[in-house]
């Protein structure tokens, strides 16, 4: 990590992180290889002798508390050491895991996407477009619960007015939408740079709680996500969802694994507000909150749609849950909205699950990926650790 792009482990952990189980992962320089770890006071504690992979480590029974209570852990060094480059460097905490994203959860995403829609990917066209529907569509959407009668409802009352769209069906109709983000062992971690595709002039972060779930379907903890949108892209037709999501570094999690226990469960998941910050080389800055509660589907009715008897994830996954944000805010001129320029800080928050941080550069700029599945394998067999995953 550059000067520039400096942090300290007391600007990215949660308020009580002396109370929180944290789980994490890091390349250490010195074993030459990733490593999961508990995060103790400030310190990073190697949990390979346990397991080899974050995967396989919340496959085991019980985890929490036996991590809650594990001792004689060998220790890698400060989180400060890894957050400087001393000791190597924090990954996403997370590695076998499939990475899933549901979309269209909030009602104020649900409405940017039909102006994605009906703007065709033209930022330009985006106002008019927001100052047609918002009346309508805003007083539409606010507090329905998706799946329901009043949804059902709703649905027919906007097919009548000739507004129903592809984006309101998965949004308030029964079935989520829920796609692939990411290839497992691609998504970077706190501290690193996020890629904008550079045929991209229309994108925005998406700030998200992400679930983290075993290969039962249980969900064991939770953390935080950058789903990194181009806006463009997916509005010249939703078939590039692919294009527009899932490029080289355009996935962030982080800053570590809050297992549930005792003093986080998921209903306090629930009831979170998620901060965005985002600040700009030229002097932009945009903010924004907003609530859990205000999602349309239960975080584990998104989990059920995920992970069924229709579909398995042996070695578990992680669902983003989709944003709560629609950043609109003028950046390149009046009426255009917002959306990155290079160099950007992006910084995506919640007391009880710490503070995630990147900087935008070119997807074509930032490093590329290569220590896969194989070379993870490689490098795990090298160490004598196959025998743990």
């Amino acid at each position: 990590m550059s000067s520039t792009h400096s942090l300290s482990a007391g600007q990215i952990l949660p308020d009580d992180a002396v109370e929180a189980l944290l789980v994490g992962r890091v390349w250490s320089a010195a074993l030459s290889g990733p490593c999961p770890v508990l995060v103790r006071n400030g310190r990073l504690l190697d949990l390979s002798s346990i397991a080899a992979t974050v995967s396989s480590l919340l496959e085991i029974d019980g985890i929490a508390a036996r991590l809650r209570g594990a001792g004689d852990l060998p220790e890698l060094g400060s989180l400060d050491d890894f957050l400087s480059g001393n000791a190597g460097t924090l990954l996403a905490p997370v590695d076998l895991q499939a990475i899933k994203a549901a979309g269209v959860t909030f009602a104020d995403s649900m409405l940017e996407r039909v102006i994605e829609e009906q703007a065709k990917g033209d930022a330009t066209r985006a106002l008019e477009i927001r100052q047609r529907l918002a009346p309508v569509l805003g007083d539409s959407l606010r507090g329905v619960v998706a799946g329901s009668e009043q949804a059902a409802h709703v649905k027919a009352l906007l097919q009548d007015m000739g507004l129903w769209s592809q984006y309101l069906e998965v949004g308030i109709g029964p079935d989520a939408e829920i796609f692939t983000k990411a290839q497992p062992m691609s998504a970077v971690g706190c501290g690193a740079e996020v890629g904008i595709h550079p045929i991209s002039e229309w994108n925005n972060p998406e700030p998200e709680v992400v679930l983290v779930l075993r290969s039962t379907g249980e969900i064991v903890g939770a953390t935080l996500g950058n789903d990194v949108n181009l806006r463009d892209v997916e509005g010249r037709s939703a078939l590039l969802l692919g294009k527009a999501k899932d490029n080289n570094a355009s996935c962030s999690i982080g800053p570590f694994i809050r297992l549930f226990d005792s003093g986080f469960s998921l209903d306090d998941l629930g009831r979170v507000r998620v901060s965005l910050l985002v600040e700009g080389k030229d002097g932009f800055v945009m903010t924004g909150e907003s609530p859990m509660e205000a999602i349309s589907r239960k975080p584990a009715d998104l989990a059920r749609q995920l992970l069924n008897r229709n579909h398995q994830y042996p070695d578990g996954a992680v669902l983003f849950l989709g944003t709560m944000f629609a950043p609109v805010k003028d950046r390149r001129g009046a009426g255009q909205g917002f959306t990155h320029e290079l160099g950007d800080r992006v910084e995506i928050a919640t007391p009880k699950l710490g503070r995630l941080v990147n900087w935008v550069e070119r997807s074509d700029t930032c490093g590329e990926w290569t220590f896969g599945v194989t070379a993870l394998i490689r490098n795990l067999a090298a160490r004598g650790l196959l025998d743990k995953v």
